[in-house]
């Protein structure tokens, strides 16, 4: 019996002793190298993307610089009442950033970490998620909504932390600070709607009667500010300005007052679901056809088609200021094959190809930095590095093309706006057509006024 125990001890002390080393034999001696890491924690959701780097100013790939990154907060209405719009462009926003850093080999070598945050549409939330930016070193932030640029910009401008948004109003960079529109802003619309509407679509006498209604925060009130600005210089009378809410499911009360204005023309600045209920409200008091609609481009996408119907929008102008789907330009393919590959439902919404274009804004604004300031003036991620990302970066834009997906992007000291170009288009069987070639938005002193930002 003890013989028997002895045998089985030794035995099993064998299988201890030669298993590890078997066990190590069997692993390959090199790992293979890791994927992009996405991370999300919520609520709010946040998306951390670490892949291969972000975009130089050729298509050429760069050799990645191990271990070191460049860091950028991104938010975006996702859910909530605007996530008709915010879904698209956060998914384009991260969809870029894959496409920088797994094809371009990132910006001059090295990799973006982005920080993603979903919004709700809640302004509330901004200068906390601001602040986390601050807080992590990012070197600059990235918004898709004047709503949201409207809560960072308190914030930002006294920390002297950049921000780039996409939808912007005069309100957010007059006088110009810390937050930089990526495409011309919602006052912008109305000026180029409105000499349109005047040269192309007014064949009446005497001036035309124009109802505004605007959503409730900056996406409203910049078309009001042009209004109230440029209206009697264009020959324009502004007959009423009626507010909404980005929730509303009625707007009868409204129209049927305007309605008793006899209005030629009816200005929206909104998102898509309540330009929707005020197209079909206006619809069924008779106001359509007949009465011209215009729109702001943060309500003129597919998701307006959709929602309220192509028979319903059909003759709608509006103002939108980048390129159509399916258009010839150099930037068009890529992107397409990225939408396709990762979120097919946003193919046909403008709204994906301005975060799309933003994304590489944003890495142009990089490079453009890394290249003059250096990466070690940068990886401090603090005031000295904001202010290089501006100086170094936004200062140094000229013309960089984004491959054609909307205007150029340049640089003027004392103009925020970093694009000047907008297109009127118009819905023609459900299909949203431009009607005229790229028009600049020219830059308007709001401040001289001394009613703004009262």
């Amino acid at each position: 019996m003890k013989k028997t125990l002895l045998i089985t001890a030794i035995f099993l002390a064998l299988i201890v002793v030669i298993l590890p080393v078997i066990t190590a034999c069997a692993k390959p001696t090199t790992a293979p190298a890791p994927a992009p890491t996405v991370t999300v924690t919520a609520p709010p959701v946040t998306v951390t993307t670490t892949a291969s780097p972000a975009p130089t100013s050729t298509p050429a790939a760069t050799a990645p610089a191990t271990g070191k990154v460049l860091k950028i907060g991104m938010m975006t209405p996702s859910t909530g009442p605007a996530a008709e719009k915010g879904s698209p462009m956060g998914h384009a926003n991260l969809d870029a950033f894959e496409y920088i850093n797994n094809e371009l080999g990132g910006v001059a070598g090295y990799k973006v970490e982005v920080s993603w945050f979903d919004t709700a549409y809640d302004a509330a939330k901004v200068a906390t998620i601001v602040k986390k930016f601050m807080d992590d070193g990012n070197l600059l932030f990235g918004t898709a909504s004047s709503k949201e640029g409207q809560a960072a910009m308190e914030l930002a401008n006294r920390a002297g932390f950049p921000g780039l948004v996409s939808f912007t109003a005069p309100s957010l960079y007059r006088p110009p600070q810390r937050i930089y529109g990526q495409m011309p802003d919602y006052g912008d619309d109305w000026l180029v709607f409105a000499n349109y509407y005047m040269k192309n679509v007014w064949k009446g006498t005497g001036k035309p009667k124009m109802a505004l209604h605007l959503l409730n925060n900056p996406t409203g009130y910049g078309a009001r500010d042009a209004a109230k600005a440029k209206a009697e210089e264009l020959g324009i009378e502004i007959i009423s300005t009626d507010e909404h809410a980005a929730t509303t499911t009625s707007e009868m009360e409204s129209l049927t007052r305007i309605k008793a204005k006899n209005p030629d023309v009816i200005y929206i600045s909104s998102t898509p679901a309540p330009t929707a209920v005020i197209i079909k409200n206006a619809k069924d008091l008779g106001l359509l056809p007949g009465v011209t609609i215009g729109l702001g481009h943060a309500s003129l996408t597919k998701a307006l088609v959709d929602i309220a119907g192509a028979d319903v929008v059909e003759g709608v102008y509006g103002v939108f200021p980048t390129v159509t789907w399916g258009e010839n330009v150099p930037g068009m393919a890529k992107m397409t094959e990225y939408v396709r590959k990762l979120h097919p439902k946003d193919e046909g919404n403008m709204d994906y190809i301005t975060s799309w274009a933003q994304s590489l804004v944003a890495a142009e604004i990089l490079r453009l930095a890394v290249t003059n300031a250096g990466y070690d003036t940068l990886a401090k991620g603090d005031a000295s590095a904001w202010k290089a990302i501006e100086t170094q970066g936004i200062a140094k834009l000229k013309d960089y093309k984004v491959g054609g997906l909307h205007g150029p992007v340049s640089y003027t000291p004392g103009d925020n706006r970093l694009s000047k170009s907008v297109r009127v288009f118009q819905i023609k069987k459900g299909a949203i057509t431009p009607v005229t070639d790229w028009i600049d938005a020219p830059m308007v002193k709001y401040e001289d006024y001394p009613w703004f930002g009262k």
